[in-house]
């Protein structure tokens, strides 16, 4: 291959092909304008002015379209990092949340490093989807305040917004239906001199780019342990959010996509977001789908563009930006919410056909996050629900039958399934010591053993027989659990 050749190859799809460099530029463009009220939103979610999650939107695309595992997946401001962070804020101010936001990029990095990706595999199906459905329900709690004690107006401009997102799609699907919605209303709101609140009434819209610089806090040991509950919730939730998109981006185009570099990439773009000055995010489920599957962008570009072609769109039309009624973003909130909602996980059909134990674990999941408004907190609970009702399942599973052979002379005990903590712990009251001939078998040919527990079981096994001058004989282990037996059998007591 000749050297121009290998450079051609080495060129990104964006610049060898037309077609694919216009559909990234549309696609980077039509989410940049899908990204303005959701990053204005989660910013009033965190309880920062609007600039701060918009800066996030814009540094959090760039940076991660660099340094991403998942190419055209689009990370921003999130109303789950919102919803972690905003109580920091409340409580200490804006230079702890931007602390806080640096602390998480290094957690990501460390976490990625250490290979966090892998554990994604062991959160059960029921824990994502209360995640989900939690994260729904804070979405549209985080709204009532703004439906509440306002002008008379707010609630037909309520009512017209969330029409028109709901028919709209019906028509056309060429414009996004939140643009549109906003468009319309303040249009509506200016013309008609409507007064009701507005974005600039929450703060002012950035009239250049951010500056980098150091969060305004003491550097001492009170504000490490301060802001550190906080930013690893937000890196954990984090994590929990790009990595489930990442992997619905791989099903979407059948690719596959480094989820340590994702993570990693995530840590990386949360430090430059906090040195900027952002509210850090993750990526974007809602955002990732337009530019995916909506506008059939697959190339880091469309990521890039959708955070430069932002922040072109607020410092050229910040004052028509600030314009926008908030009715407008609390509609479109509450559309993101019942979007993001699972309905089917709670149809009747579905929870009649669901084993009970897997309803118990996606119930846990939703409560532990509304009660904490902690996703980290409600993931963790879950998922360790999940694995109490596993070991309960697995632990009965565990039987013991027995045979004595017609002369007396020995009995051979057959146990069948899986011993490790749960079930082992029944196993040593299943033999009948006093009552059995001198010789006892255990046959494990249908069973495996997972743990020290579950050897110390068949040590004791052995000890009450020995102190009855009987012997035991195992038999039939296979060869995982022959080396872990004879690893470990006899050096668990202090009586050996």
């Amino acid at each position: 291959m000749t050297p121009a050749a290998r450079l051609r190859g080495l060129r990104p799809d964006w610049l060898s092909d037309p077609k694919v460099w216009r559909t990234e530029i549309l696609a980077g463009l039509v989410v940049a304008l899908a990204l303005i009220p959701e990053a204005i939103s989660f910013s009033i979610i965190a309880g920062v002015d609007p600039a701060i999650g918009l800066f996030a939107s814009f540094t959090m695309a760039v940076v991660i379209s660099i340094v991403g595992g998942r190419r055209a997946m689009i990370s921003a401001a999130t109303g789950a990092v919102a919803l972690v962070i905003a109580p920091l804020n409340r409580e200490h101010g804006l230079g702890h949340l931007v602390a806080a936001v640096i602390l998480a990029g290094v957690f990501q990095i460390v976490l990625g490093a250490l290979g966090v990706a892998k554990l994604m595999r062991f959160v059960p199906r029921s824990v994502m989807v209360g995640f989900v459905n939690a994260l729904a329900v804070l979405i549209f709690l985080t709204q009532v305040p703004e439906m509440h004690d306002v002008p008379w107006p707010v609630y037909p401009l309520l009512i017209g917004g969330l029409a028109l997102m709901v028919f709209l799609p019906r028509i056309t699907t060429a414009v996004p239906a939140p643009l549109v919605s906003i468009a319309v209303l303040t249009v509506i709101t200016v013309a008609a001199g409507i007064a009701v609140p507005t974005v600039g009434d929450k703060g002012d819209l950035p009239s250049a780019l951010p500056a980098p610089g150091l969060p305004d806090v003491p550097f001492t040991m009170d504000t490490l342990t301060t802001i550190a509950p906080y930013a690893l919730a937000m890196a954990l939730v984090g994590l929990m959010e790009s990595l489930m998109t990442a992997k619905l981006v791989d099903d979407i185009t059948d690719t596959h996509s480094s989820k340590t570099r994702e993570s990693i990439g995530q840590g990386i773009a949360n430090i430059v977001t906090g040195f900027f000055g952002g509210m850090g995010g993750c990526a974007m489920i809602g955002q990732t789908m337009i530019n995916v599957r909506v506008s059939g962008a697959r190339t880091r570009l469309s990521t890039f563009l959708a955070g430069a072609f932002l922040m072109v769109l607020c410092i050229v039309c910040g004052p028509v930006v600030s314009d926008i009624p908030m009715a407008a973003l609390v509609a479109v909130m509450v559309m993101v919410s019942f979007a993001t909602f699972d309905w089917h996980s709670i149809a009747p059909k579905t929870l009649k056909r669901m084993p009970a134990g897997e309803i118990t674990v996606m119930v846990v999941t939703v409560v532990c996050v509304i009660a904490t408004h902690n996703l980290a907190v409600g993931v963790v609970a879950g998922t360790v629900t999940a694995i109490v009702i596993f070991a309960r399942r697995v632990a009965h599973l565990a039987h013991v039958t027995s045979v004595t052979d017609p002369d007396g002379s020995q009995v051979v005990y057959s146990v069948t399934g899986e011993l490790f903590f749960a079930s082992s712990n029944d196993l040593v009251g299943q033999f009948d010591y006093a009552g059995d001939p001198d010789t006892v078998v255990i046959d494990l040919t249908a069973a495996h053993i997972w743990d020290a527990s579950s050897v110390a079981a068949l040590d004791a096994i052995e000890t009450k027989y020995g102190r009855r001058g009987k012997t035991v004989e195992i038999i039939g282990l296979n060869k995982p659990s022959a080396r872990i037996h004879e690893k470990l059998s006899g050096e668990l007591t202090g009586s050996h």
